[in-house]
């Protein structure tokens, strides 16, 4: 012992001179599991341990919460949308290719905007936006449980919310942004009046079309300045505000639903707030219809369809949002070959220069897509029609067009990998490229239980073209010749659902997927020119295949932004493969494509037509990637396809797939896709289902 100043004794410790007041014991309150008690009451804490652990739960976020709020300031700089530039997109090999223009933005004073206009933003987005603090503790509560959950992060903000996010923060979604959104929301309505926030608001919201601000969005919607709009139309452009993605009606059908109906909505939330009379809404029964959307004067001929597409892919593959993108400064690095993209489209316009729509009834409506795609899922180049200034909508990426007998190879690959099972019960059996079908006309389709009955209580029947009988056929045979026959029976032999599995690993997309009848073996699905070429490129590729894609990298401002790669599977045993690919060449060496034969040699390629004769294609491929050619005639305003009979003054017994084999064969053998053979005959009539 030793005294200690003042009085009292000190205890002394072992160790460096360190001391301590007798009877201190520093962890008395947090003595845990508790020494000296036995049995359960070893475990349960004291009511010091009980008070202790009620004042770190209730003191402990409070102070935390005091802390992060004295420390978050508002920003004095503007969010850099204020200074925005061009979205910039580049070829394959680095070369400038469009250059979309800056942000449309324009700043209105709150008084320029229409009061029902100002009441209709409000009934949308923040009814109490005049009596709230900044913030909605309900709505912040409901927006964090969408966020943990994963749920629809619009609408948990108020207005002023919403504008510090827009000019103070970023656009991304998690738990620290969303704090300090509403840190922030607080000290400004306390520092502006809510008309100026209101003003900020209007002014800085995204609309869609490029549109930053209220100003710029009626003249991209109505073709008017702000000041001109009624409450109907400001009622359409507060629907927008929960994401012109999906509420822009020029965007799709399911848009426009969506928008009547939340216009509709605020317009009645508008009578149950006050600020519409029964008598006003009652005048507004038709949807304020907006105006066409104008294209950017650069996007003509191919490069709109190009930008199209790569902003698609951008928009699904990465964290940047439309209205993001919108903001510029953006530069994407496509997939796209110029030479290649050149090439097609010149042979386009030679193969069609005989189509006079003003002289014949068949060739008016005609439209022509082709995409070509290398076995890493590059698209090389695409033809998506005449002029996207004059068309936007791409021929090329349609899922409304039917395969047809172009269908036939993946059949042939599904029932080489699965064999078939020919009886119920019975086990699954091998067929080989020498399996041998009956190849004639009219021969009754069989299922495991007997003839398949159609709807129109009709046993179905095999079809040829030119209801040709051909005898015994292999399966091998049956694909170089385009004999439907033996490929619609083998479909139901493997099992329609197996050969559905076989489809969707060579990348055909569930909406895009036939029937499941016989007419599926036969090619009622209807993918895509750009996934067409995609399935075929796993034939030359050892049944690899990639996902397609149209965007090599993206940065913005010089800073790359993370990308997600395309997914690459085996969609087929090498094997199968190998034999899909024989067959294809045989059809050109040999039999129904020998019209490729004159692009090189090393190709592979099979026609496509359907029973209907609305539908031609010619697909194949190369070394370096595969090509899809579709030709239909179709009024876009309704999408119904028409007979392709007669086009460009030909017989009627001319084969549907001939238009598009001159097409394919031009550009393949332009773009060198296969060795020019100084030996090959001449192309032979495209032909064969």
């Amino acid at each position: 012992m030793r005294a200690r100043r003042g009085g009292g004794a000190e205890e002394e410790k072992p160790g460096r001179g360190r001391w301590r007041p007798t009877g201190w014991r520093p962890l008395r309150w947090i003595d845990y599991p508790r020494r000296g008690r036995r049995g359960i009451r070893r475990w349960l804490p004291s009511w010091r341990q009980l008070l202790l652990v009620t004042v770190l739960v209730l003191l402990g976020p409070t102070g935390w919460l005091a802390w992060f709020y004295t420390v978050t300031q508002v920003p004095e700089d503007l969010n850099a949308f204020a200074t925005q530039q061009n979205n910039v997109y580049y070829w394959a090999d680095g070369t400038e290719m469009a250059r979309i223009g800056e942000t449309n933005r324009q700043e209105v004073p709150l008084d320029g905007v229409p009061e029902p206009v100002r009441w209709a933003v409000l009934a949308a987005e923040n009814e109490t936006f005049y009596s709230d603090p900044g913030i909605s503790a309900k709505g912040i509560g409901r927006a964090l449980w969408q966020l943990v959950t994963g749920g629809e992060t619009q609408g948990g903000s108020t207005i002023t919310q919403q504008y510090v996010k827009n000019i103070y923060l970023n656009q991304r979604q998690d738990f620290s942004r969303k704090l300090s959104e509403a840190v922030i929301a607080v000290k400004l309505d306390d520092r502006m009046s809510k008309d100026d926030i209101l003003a900020g608001y209007l002014n800085s919201s995204w609309f869609g079309r490029g549109s930053y601000g209220i100003q710029r969005a009626a003249g991209a919607y109505y073709g008017k300045d702000v000041s001109q709009l009624d409450v109907s139309e400001g009622a359409f452009l507060a629907a927008l505000l929960k994401g012109a993605g999906r509420y822009d009606p020029a965007l799709s059908t399911g848009n426009h639903e969506r928008a009547v109906e939340r216009w509709a909505w605020i317009l009645d939330r508008m009578v149950e707030t006050g600020k519409l009379s029964h008598a006003d809404r009652a005048r507004y029964t038709d949807f304020p219809e907006p105006r066409p959307q104008p294209k950017s004067a650069g996007l003509g001929g191919q490069v709109g369809y190009l930008v199209d597409l790569a902003r698609s892919y951008l928009e699904s593959h990465s964290d940047i949002t439309a209205a993001g993108f919108d903001l510029g400064g953006h530069q994407i690095r496509t997939t796209f070959e110029k030479p290649a993209v050149a090439a097609l489209a010149a042979a386009v316009q030679e193969a069609t220069q005989g189509i006079d729509p003003g002289a014949r009834d068949t060739d008016r409506f005609l439209k022509v897509g082709a995409a070509s795609v290398a076995p890493d899922g590059r698209i090389i180049a695409l033809y998506g029609g005449p002029d996207y200034l004059k068309q936007g909508f791409n021929n090329a990426n349609t899922s409304s067009v039917p395969l047809g007998s172009a269908f036939t190879p993946l059949v042939y690959a599904a029932g080489l990998d699965q064999g078939v099972q020919r009886s119920r019960g019975s086990a699954r059996t091998p067929v080989t490229p020498d399996t041998t079908y009956n190849g004639d006309n009219g021969v009754n389709v069989m299922t495991p239980e007997g003839p398949y009955w159609g709807r129109d209580g009709k046993i179905a029947k095999t079809a040829n073209e030119g209801s040709r009988d051909w005898g015994p056929v292999s399966l091998r045979g049956a694909v170089e010749q385009s004999v439907n026959g033996p490929i619609m029976q083998l479909g139901l032999d493997v099992g329609l659902e197996r050969v559905q599995r076989t489809a969707a690993a060579l990348g055909l997309q569930p909406a895009a997927m036939g029937e499941l009848n016989p007419g599926f073996s036969v090619g009622n699905s209807t993918p895509s020119a750009i996934r067409t070429a995609d399935a075929y490129t796993a034939f030359a590729a050892g049944g690899s295949r990639t996902d397609p894609h149209s965007v090599l990298s993206v940065t913005r401002n010089g800073e790359p932004l993370a990308l997600r790669a395309p997914v690459t599977v085996q969609a087929l045993a090498p094997s199968v493969a190998a034999e899909v690919d024989t067959a294809l060449k045989g059809a050109v060496s040999g039999g129904s494509a020998g019209w490729a034969a004159q692009a090189g040699t090393g190709l592979a390629a099979k026609p496509g037509t359907t029973p209907e004769r609305t539908v031609g294609w010619a697909v194949g491929y190369g070394e370096r990637f595969a090509t899809a050619v579709t030709v239909f005639r179709a009024d876009l305003r309704d999408m119904k396809l028409l007979s392709l009979e007669g086009l460009g003054g030909a017989s009627p017994d001319t084969p549907d797939s001939v238009l598009p084999a001159r097409i394919w064969s031009t550009y393949m053998k332009a773009a060198g896709a296969g060795a020019p053979d100084a030996g090959a005959a001449g192309p032979k009539a495209a032909g064969g289902r």
